[in-house]
């Protein structure tokens, strides 16, 4: 707080470059009055030369002059140190506008901002942006208000989904400067999804590879998470179909041959879309080509497991004919019978 030059206190600018912004322009504006007023005056008086002091137009320019000086008095302003320090409040809080709507009153459910806020997008490097966006517009779909646009509600409250750094950035733009849903859509992937981001999602894409112990489907599901993480990956339909395709194994791609009845590349791209789509949806059990394993074990192929299990079972055996050997002990020494050796 300080004082003004009238002894009243006045609050802190916080917005101190806003209002030397303002000032300026308004020394413009007075600049340009002034050069108007002047260039009035050096008129009048051009005028006053050219004629006689007793004409009435001499008269009538003589009584306008004495006017045109009070103006001139009147719009200069002095500005202090002061002025510029003066706080001013500012006309918006947030950065997305306010649309206009047609309802008179709009009340969004709270459990509506729950659900947004159980997904929140921090402003992680590792987090899915376009998970996020798609996750919040099939939140707000679920919301129908009369007169109101579904743009509308996502404005409204897409600032909710953002928490720490990511409505930090939100913020930092000037007050109700965005003011359409695709504006802030675009910023918002400009800021979290740059062009390094799009690179990088397009050579994943182009160097995709099947698994080994991957079926047809997983890697289809897989293939297509790809797709989406990157949607400006920049590969047409046809593209991303042949990447596919050249990224199987090739037990994998041996059965797509067999049930196009010939090689499926041979297909137009609706057909082999169809023919992949059908080969994963049958039987995970006969899309997968892992590697053989032996069903029946020889005694060479044991298990350390198993021969732990051999090896404790050989033992208890050797156990048991030793109690049997010590039990008799007894008796064949009073019958006098010699002692039999025994080897484990």
């Amino acid at each position: 707080m300080h004082r003004s030059p009238t002894g009243n206190l006045v609050p802190l600018d916080l917005e101190i470059e806003a209002t030397l912004r303002r000032n300026k322009v308004k020394r413009r504006r007075k600049l340009l009055q002034d050069m108007t007023i002047a260039s009035i005056l050096e008129e009048e008086a051009h005028f006053s030369d050219s004629t006689s002091s007793d004409s009435p137009s001499s008269r009538e320019s003589m009584t306008y002059l004495p006017e045109v000086v009070i103006m001139a008095d009147e719009h200069q302003q002095r500005v202090t140190l002061e002025d510029y320090s003066s706080s001013s409040v500012p006309q918006f809080f947030t950065s997305i506008a306010r649309p206009k709507v047609q309802a008179h009153n709009i009340n969004y459910p709270h459990s509506l901002i729950h659900l947004i806020q159980g997904s929140l997008f921090q402003g992680l490097p590792n987090k899915d942006l376009y998970a996020h966006l798609a996750t919040f517009i099939e939140i707000c779909n679920t919301v129908k208000i009369a007169g109101v646009l579904d743009e509308t509600i996502r404005l409204s409250l897409f600032s909710f989904s953002l928490v720490g750094k990511a409505k930090r950035w939100l913020h930092s733009f000037k007050g109700n400067s965005l003011k359409t849903w695709e504006e802030v859509v675009e910023k918002f992937l400009k800021k979290y999804f740059p062009e390094s981001k799009t690179v990088e999602g397009k050579a994943t894409i182009s160097s995709f590879h099947q698994f080994p112990d991957e079926s047809l489907i997983e890697a289809l599901e897989r293939f297509r998470g790809l797709l989406r993480k990157s949607p400006t990956h920049g590969h047409f339909e046809l593209t991303q179909l042949n990447v596919f395709i050249d990224g199987l194994r090739p037990q994998s791609k041996q059965l797509l041959d067999a049930s196009a009845g010939g090689k499926i590349k041979r297909k137009t791209p609706e057909e082999a879309t169809e023919l992949i789509e059908n080969m994963s949806a049958s039987d995970h059990a006969i899309l997968r080509d892992r590697v053989h394993q032996p069903t029946k074990k020889s005694l060479l192929e044991l298990s350390s497991q198993d021969a732990v299990l051999a090896q404790n079972k050989l033992l208890s055996r050797k156990l048991e004919i030793l109690t049997e050997t010590l039990s008799m002990l007894p008796t064949n020494l009073s019958n006098g019978q010699p002692l039999q050796p025994f080897v484990l």
